[in-house]
């Protein structure tokens, strides 16, 4: 069996500019991660991410969510879109919609997000606005498995940067994403090298279950 034929198939969903997409692009073509990106699909035609995948001669694919009825038609379309690249993991790089259960049954144990806040702490929008609020000592980001509960699916993985006095969002926003980029691809790397798995709605790394907050480094 040849190193080639190992190598997992990913489609990635996006909705903007899909920095954490070029991320895992450049660690694959690098052979840090023994994958292939089969399909980027994108809800928005202006979604950056799309440029990214066809610069990278990946089939880039805009299925518009205004052309469907309602969030259910669109989700099985994207689901039959899917489908036809038989991917071993669909992996959301800043995929700005809430999934239907039927979409996320469909792909259980086989989704990954990346969600900045360090949860189950701010789920949904505006997490860095909220934090600064809060006047947290600490932010961050998560990987987790998706699970029909929005930003609620096992963390596998977790990266904190502290928060400033005087910190402006964008500021944050910038330091939190720099982290994405690099916890995000090797997250991937674990599941392509069959390490991670969800079982029984835990994140389970080199068959150990591991703690809410994800792996801990160091």
């Amino acid at each position: 069996m040849t190193q080639q034929s190992l190598q997992k198939s990913i489609v990635v969903l996006v909705s903007g500019n899909g920095s954490n997409l070029q991320a895992i692009i450049d660690d694959i073509s690098q052979l840090k991660i023994n994958a292939k990106i089969s399909a980027v699909i994108a809800n928005q035609a202006t979604a950056y991410g799309l440029t990214r995948a066809e610069e990278a001669g990946i089939p880039a694919i805009h299925i518009d969510h205004k052309s469907f009825a309602n969030r259910e038609e669109y989700d099985a379309a994207m689901a039959s879109h899917i489908d036809q690249y038989a991917p071993n993991l669909i992996v959301l790089a800043g995929f700005m919609r809430i999934l239907t259960p039927a979409f996320v049954a469909h792909f259980q144990g086989r989704m990954l997000n990346i969600h900045p806040s360090l949860l189950p702490k701010y789920k949904g929008l505006n997490t860095h606005q909220r934090a600064i609020d809060a006047k947290d000592n600490e932010h961050g980001a998560s990987v987790h498995f998706v699970t029909p509960e929005l930003d609620g699916g096992p963390v596998v993985l977790q990266s904190k940067v502290p928060i400033f006095d005087q910190q402006e969002t964008q500021e944050l926003a910038d330091r939190v994403q720099q982290q994405e980029r690099q916890m995000y691809p090797l997250v991937i790397k674990w599941f392509c090298e069959d390490r991670l798995k969800m079982i029984d709605n835990k994140a389970v790394l080199d068959n150990k279950i591991l703690a809410e907050e994800g792996y801990a480094i160091g």
